[in-house]
């Protein structure tokens, strides 16, 4: 594993780190954790150097902060920092900053953290937060030992981005959404810069875009193979980050024991100015195939769920991705795949009362898009 500086802090990271959003499930239900499985993954990147594990209040229903306090038994805690956030949608009033402060240790079965983040701080919810007295709050919590740090994550503009920065004085990190595809997208390359140069760490999530980047289209594979290079699509985006100075970990969201292996190693290659002008040329070339695509920009997060009509949001802008980045046979899979989804969960169940839309951080025109889903599966 090779290891990073964390901003101004005195603490070097992993250059991978674990995100516990999409740990493995029984069959499909995100709320139910394969927790023999999901242990042995969190304590398999551990043994093998990542000391950096995120999670947060309703990752897997919940479940994922009480998985990953099971796994830190047995001395793990010692060796990793663990970060989680508060869900700033539930804070109605003050008392709720503790209350809910205090759910999350019991539920990691902790005393303090390491790290806790304000979650998708945006336009919205910033000065609602600051009217019923974040800042002192978290300064409080600081002094009491409850974490180590704070920070948080974003999904919003990059002049709000500065504007968080520069209103709290002791921000550690910053926790953005990263990848070659994204580059001005959110917070964005200026964004990245600019909280490194205040001496934040910055976090990056969703590297993989939702694993898009991990299964490229037919497009994008040509130029990976024309480059010669043995790098697989997960390796090349990983890659991409770690070549930036100003990145301090990539966290990954992984399910699978596979995909555990495969980043570990990834990392143990990363270095900051390894990629060379040819590397960097595939990747803006691919970028560039990704962006010609009329593709959903979903990451597959479900903040967008539950539907009240239950329409599966997240299901329909998969299969509608899929098939326009892969064709053929994808197609016509995808195409029965939805023929077999439940009514009430097709793209055509919704009733555009666009509770979705102010949930996702991905700020998608989601009631524009639900008919073209439909409209590609059925030419209706």
């Amino acid at each position: 594993m090779n290891y990073r500086n964390f901003g101004r802090l005195d603490f070097q990271v992993s250059a991978l780190g674990f995100g516990c959003m999409r740990l493995p499930v029984i069959d499909g239900d995100m709320n139910n954790i394969d927790e023999a499985l999901a242990i042995d993954m969190i304590r398999y990147g551990i043994d093998h150097g990542v000391n950096y594990i995120d999670t947060a209040y309703p990752y897997h229903g919940g479940n994922s902060e009480r998985v990953l306090g099971k796994a830190l038994k047995g001395g793990y805690r010692e060796k990793v920092k663990v970060a989680t956030k508060l869900p700033t949608w539930a804070v109605h009033e003050p008392a709720d900053f503790d209350r809910l402060l205090e759910e999350q240790l019991e539920r990691l079965q902790l005393d303090a953290v390491d790290v806790y983040l304000l979650h998708n701080l945006k336009t919205t919810n910033w000065s609602k937060l600051c009217d019923l007295g974040v800042r002192s709050w978290l300064d409080r919590i600081l002094a009491e030992g409850k974490t180590d740090h704070v920070g948080f994550s974003y999904h919003d503009h990059f002049e709000l981005f500065t504007a968080i920065i520069g209103g709290y004085d002791n921000w550690a990190m910053a926790q953005i959404q990263y990848n070659y595809v994204n580059e001005e997208v959110q917070a964005g390359t200026k964004g990245l810069e600019y909280a490194a140069d205040q001496g934040l760490a910055v976090v990056i999530m969703e590297p993989l875009l939702g694993g898009c980047l991990a299964t490229p289209s037919t497009s994008a594979q040509v130029v990976f193979d024309a480059s010669g290079s043995k790098r697989t699509p997960a390796d090349w985006a990983l890659q991409w980050l770690w070549n930036k100075p100003e990145v301090s970990t990539v966290l990954s969201g992984m399910s699978t024991m596979r995909h555990v292996v495969e980043n570990v190693a990834s990392a143990g290659r990363s270095e900051v100015g390894g990629f060379s002008d040819s590397d960097l040329q595939v990747i803006a070339d691919v970028a560039r195939e990704y962006n010609s695509l009329n593709v959903i920009p979903c990451t597959g997060c479900g903040y967008c769920t539950p539907c009240p009509t239950g329409v599966d949001i997240p299901q329909n802008f998969q299969l509608y991705n899929d098939t326009v980045v892969f064709g053929g046979n994808q197609a016509t899979l995808n195409r029965n795949l939805y023929s077999g989804m439940p009514t009430e969960a097709k793209a055509n169940a919704c009733v555009a009362c666009g509770k979705c839309e102010d949930k996702c951080p991905q700020k998608i025109a989601i009631r524009e898009w639900l008919p073209k889903v439909h409209k590609q599966f059925t030419n209706a």
